[in-house]
């Protein structure tokens, strides 16, 4: 099947579809200029992200995990929505049965208009208290270093769930329900590597849903997929609501 036959059979499914469940990772947001921060993109003063992004590292130097969110928060801040966020929110707008399912801690999709959505891996403009537990948002740009809690006064540390910690129980309930109950499943710039998202794909084909790959190469999970698209979020994901 050729590109624009595939194109085609995508639309059509789209435009049928009663209830759509959309995943995306790091290729939606790569296309707004957003490092990955992982891998060789990912290495700070000699620190892998991997090293700070843990509880650990926030015990043993709050102050230097702090560092590198700041940096992370400098890089983001400039970073807009593009055309492929903007099209999945409109995606929401028109099925009543919508939900995102976002491995992406920019915070991008919900500047783009999306609010049916599981930031499964936190946001990093969201801070979480150590003490009180409070979860509130913070955009400072820089951001004072240590930030301290106005509730409590207890130390804060970044929204965002860190190697080795477990994703929020609502968040993986909520995209389970959405996965299950899907006739139509958009997997967008992600590698299909990372558990437990790399296994949302098979949830929602198994549960009868007509699964599609968007990314600019074969990934880990291409084999399972009922259609694929390779190429730019921004080139493609547009192009499905034009049937």
């Amino acid at each position: 099947m050729g590109t624009g036959s595939t194109l085609g059979l995508i639309q059509q499914k789209l435009a049928s579809a009663r209830s759509v469940t959309v995943l995306t990772g790091a290729g939606i947001s790569a296309d707004s200029g957003v490092p990955t921060f992982r891998g060789v993109d990912g290495l700070w003063r000699n620190f892998r992200a991997e090293d700070l992004a843990t509880p650990e590292a926030f015990a043993r130097d709050p102050r230097l995990v702090w560092e590198w969110y700041n940096w992370r928060r400098e890089l983001i801040a400039s970073k807009r929505p593009n055309p492929a966020h903007d099209a999945v929110a409109q995606m929401e707008q028109r099925f009543e049965r919508f939900w995102l399912i976002t491995q992406n801690v920019d915070g991008l999709h919900r500047d783009a208009g999306s609010r049916r959505l599981s930031e499964i891996h936190g946001n990093i403009w969201m801070v979480r208290c150590t003490q009180c537990r409070r979860v509130t948002e913070n955009r400072d740009v820089p951001i004072a270093i240590l930030p301290l809690c106005s509730n409590c006064n207890g130390l804060l540390r970044p929204h965002i769930v860190w190697f080795g910690e477990a994703l929020a129980e609502q968040d993986l309930d909520a995209s389970e329900a959405a996965l299950q109950s899907s006739d139509l499943c958009l997997i967008i710039g992600t590698s299909g590597l990372v558990y437990p998202a790399a296994g949302f794909g098979s949830i929602a084909k198994q549960a009868g849903a007509f699964v599609v790959e968007i990314n600019l190469d074969a990934t880990a999970q291409s084999g399972i997929v009922d259609a694929a698209l390779q190429g730019r979020a921004k080139d493609i994901v547009p192009l499905l609501l034009q049937a």
